[in-house]
């Protein structure tokens, strides 16, 4: 028995195994990945380490909007969607199902959409460079979920607090973060493939500014990015409060939306 898992290992890198989408949705679906760090994978509602369970009308669960687990199995999407993946702490309310949701309410016509949550607090963007765990991590990840049919429709990234601690992480974020960005894009074979940042507003270090600079100042096709300056910032000063989370899915929609139907256009703004 052991001799045969190991094949089965050794027919998929990495140790991706193909997903069973037949008990979810005999459809095709669009796929988002989530990638970046703690306030990605959801920090609303967590307050020393406890999550309150409160969970949004925004956020709530929705049959057309699916989750891919750590198992790499679809399943109906509930929040916490991060639980699984970011397990290095508690996780709570992120952007992800107040996205979905919202895509929805205004283009009924999408269906299915395949949430693939990645997000891992607290890791610096050199943890996300092309070849380290987090970043293979997130390419087998969105490889399983398209096994089962569906279309990688953008990716989601919301990172850079860690950045703030170091000077010369602050110095180099720009050119780490476009080579991620394009790195992603080539090995998932999608060249166009939008790509939705978020400017951070919350720091961990003396280098915020320099980090949003970098963030505002991206210029790659097919990029855009949402401000999440002004949002409302629960009481540890670093996290996102539930509220704020329900309203930066939201503007992740309307960024997304706005791509149009022609993404291969290139398109760069930002949305405050």
């Amino acid at each position: 028995m052991l001799a045969y898992i190991f094949l089965i290992l050794l027919a998929h890198p990495f140790g991706v195994i193909p997903t069973n989408t037949t008990t979810t949705t005999n459809g095709s679906k669009s796929i988002f990945i989530l990638a970046g760090q703690s306030n990605m994978s959801g920090r609303g509602g967590v307050v020393n380490n406890n999550f309150d369970w409160y969970i949004p009308p925004e956020c709530q669960s929705n049959s057309s909007i699916l989750r891919l687990t750590k198992g790499l199995s679809w399943e109906v999407a509930k929040e916490p969607i991060h639980q699984d993946i970011d397990y290095y702490a508690t996780c709570g309310i992120g952007p992800g199902v107040s996205f979905a949701n919202s895509i929805l309410k205004n283009d009924p016509n999408i269906g299915v959409i395949g949430l693939v949550p990645c997000a891992v607090g607290s890791t610096n963007i050199s943890q996300w460079s092309q070849g380290s765990f987090f970043y293979n991590q997130t390419l087998n990840r969105t490889r399983a979920a398209l096994q089962g049919g569906g279309m990688l429709r953008a990716l989601l990234w919301y990172q850079g607090e860690s950045d703030t601690l170091n000077l010369e992480d602050a110095e180099l974020y720009k050119s780490r973060l476009q080579k991620f960005f394009t790195d992603v894009r080539y090995d998932l074979d999608t060249p166009s493939l939008p790509i939705i940042q978020v400017a951070l507003t919350t720091t961990l270090g003396p280098y915020e500014e320099e980090i949003r600079e970098a963030q505002l100042g991206i210029q790659l096709p097919n990029v855009r990015t949402v401000d999440a300056n002004g949002l409302k910032v629960g009481p540890d000063n670093v996290h996102l409060s539930t509220s704020a989370e329900v309203q930066l899915g939201q503007m992740l929609a309307q960024a997304f939306l706005e791509f149009g139907s022609d993404p291969a256009q290139p398109h760069n703004f930002l949305k405050g």
